[in-house]
């Protein structure tokens, strides 16, 4: 009996296991920082230990401190020890650990940066790193540009093998900055050099979200307007900001989280299919995604979001003070550590349907997920004991997996009815833990492999549409937002928004 053949799927190449990239030195701005201890040094033990990270990979800290390679090698054990998803194994640690160097530079030194390129060419030469330099800027975004620079005077932008930058967000603080931003960068790196790198996107969910729509036709043939009613996008924090109350004063939640997290994490559950699965692609689509966001003029920016501010209360049993009583907090500030937005995507796919984001600090539970709640069914049959509608979860963290929601009939001789959920975890379901995003996403960076990273065109397309809210905000003369108690799910002007649309908050 003759079959047909199974025409490859384009969509689908490019998704196999990684190869192990060529050897290289990656070079960290900031070792000495939060980012570097909690992150990145961990992470590329774990590729070590999983054995994704090529021999020799060189990791060179660069930091202002009076370090020398032995009390970066001490520090940098109690990291792993401490931060590491994996426990740390002697052997392996003493094979990782000749591989950590450290140089001092002050980062507006030119002379400095000029001894950074003869240590570099010396670790080169010792350890046959193949000419390949990974520089990540784990550093604060004031300092971007001089590093930059300063990397090309020294003639560090270019080498025998690949050079690439590594940029951390916030990127920008709005669409002039931004694009200033890019600018410098492209004077010394081309676009191909630079990774703007977001930390959501290296999550498994995130990464899974186009597997799910793709790969299966029960999905995708739903994900549209005819059958979706609306989408809820959470990302929920406990913490309040602690001790850096003068970095937060300068950001809020929309530059924080909403630019970046949001809207890269939005663009990949809405965009259309790509043409392959390479890079060029996928983010054309993304940039075809964010242009399609309805633009909200400042003058609407109000009837379109509800911002917040965290007052005292009490998270998971902990007391914590509000946000206008923290330290270098201006006690009359308008900085919000809240914010719930309603958007529109005006083309063909989504027209008409609704996305709710929203995203706190001090809220009752750390989450973030994505809803879509299908559009009911016109002819009610059965008795239900919930009148909640058919829902697609996807869960980035905690617990990252895939939940769907609906109805079947309850045991007995009555025909009840009732929601049942049906789960996905990563955790149970493969029987290993996943890896940390910034693992992925440093192997990437390795490999030359940019589709989880941001394009210039995305970052600006994305800062036109939130600079527009930030005007808005400004040019209200709002002299106080509304307060939510800590431990609570935000102002009720943020219910308010959603009642307003016959609708509430998913209840998490």
């Amino acid at each position: 009996m003759m079959t047909d053949a199974i025409a490859p799927n384009p969509l689908m190449e490019g998704l196999q296991d990684h190869h192990t990239p060529t050897p290289a030195i990656v070079v960290i701005f900031g070792i000495t920082g939060d980012l570097s201890a909690r992150k990145l040094i961990p992470a590329l033990y774990n590729l070590l230990v999983d054995g994704q990270l090529p021999i020799p990979t060189i990791i060179l800290g660069v930091g202002r401190r009076d370090w020398n390679d032995d009390t970066m090698r001490q520090n940098m054990r109690g990291d792993v020890e401490k931060f590491s998803r994996q426990a740390l194994n002697d052997s392996l640690w003493n094979s990782f650990v000749g591989s950590l160097f450290y140089q001092k530079v002050a980062f507006d030194s030119v002379d400095d940066y000029h001894n950074l390129a003869v240590r570099l060419a010396q670790l080169d030469k010792d350890h046959d790193a193949g000419g390949n330099r990974l520089f990540y800027l784990a550093v604060p975004p004031d300092q971007y540009s001089t590093i930059a620079d300063h990397l090309g005077t020294a003639g560090l932008n270019r080498s025998e093998g690949y050079t690439r930058i590594i940029v951390e967000k916030p990127f920008g603080t709005d669409l002039e900055s931004a694009r200033a931003l890019n600018a410098e960068l492209r004077e010394v790196f081309n676009e191909d050099q630079i990774y703007r790198i977001d930390h959501y996107l290296g999550k498994e969910t995130v990464q899974n979200i186009n597997v799910v729509r793709f790969a299966n036709s029960i999905f995708e043939t739903l994900w549209n307007h005819r059958y979706v009613d609306h989408v809820q996008m959470t990302i929920a924090e406990t913490v309040g900001v602690g001790t850096r109350g003068g970095f937060y004063e300068k950001a809020g939640a929309l530059r924080d989280i909403l630019q970046n997290h949001a809207l890269q994490t939005l663009s990949l559950v809405t965009m259309e299919p790509p043409v392959a699965w390479d890079a060029r692609d996928i983010r054309d689509e993304k940039v075809k995604l964010l242009r399609a966001i309805r633009p909200i003029k400042p003058a609407d920016a109000l009837k379109y979001s509800v911002r917040g501010q965290y007052s005292a209360g009490s998270v998971a049993g902990e007391d914590m003070k509000g946000y206008l009583e923290t330290d270098e907090v201006d006690p009359h500030s308008t900085t919000e550590t809240y914010v719930a937005m309603k958007l529109y995507i005006d083309n063909w796919r989504w027209t008409g349907v609704p996305f709710y984001l929203r995203t706190g600090k001090a809220l009752p539970k750390r989450v973030t997920e994505i809803a879509i709640d299908f559009k009911r069914h016109p002819n009610t049959l059965f008795n239900t004991e919930s009148n909640d509608p058919n829902r697609l979860i996807l869960r980035i963290q905690p617990d990252e997996g895939i939940t769907l929601r609906f109805n079947a009939k309850l045991p007995g001789q009555a025909l009840n009815v009732r929601d049942v959920n049906m789960d996905f975890r990563y955790g149970t379901s493969f029987g290993k833990p996943t890896a940390e995003a910034y693992e992925r996403l440093l192997l990437d960076a390795m490999l030359g492999d940019n589709k989880l990273f941001a394009r210039n065109d995305e970052v600006e397309v994305a800062w036109a549409l939130m600079t527009n809210f930030l005007k808005g905000w400004e040019e209200s003369g709002v002299k106080a937002l509304p307060q939510y108690p800590a431990g609570t799910w935000g102002p009720e002007e943020a219910e308010d928004m959603l009642h307003a649309d016959g609708r509430h908050w998913r209840r998490l």
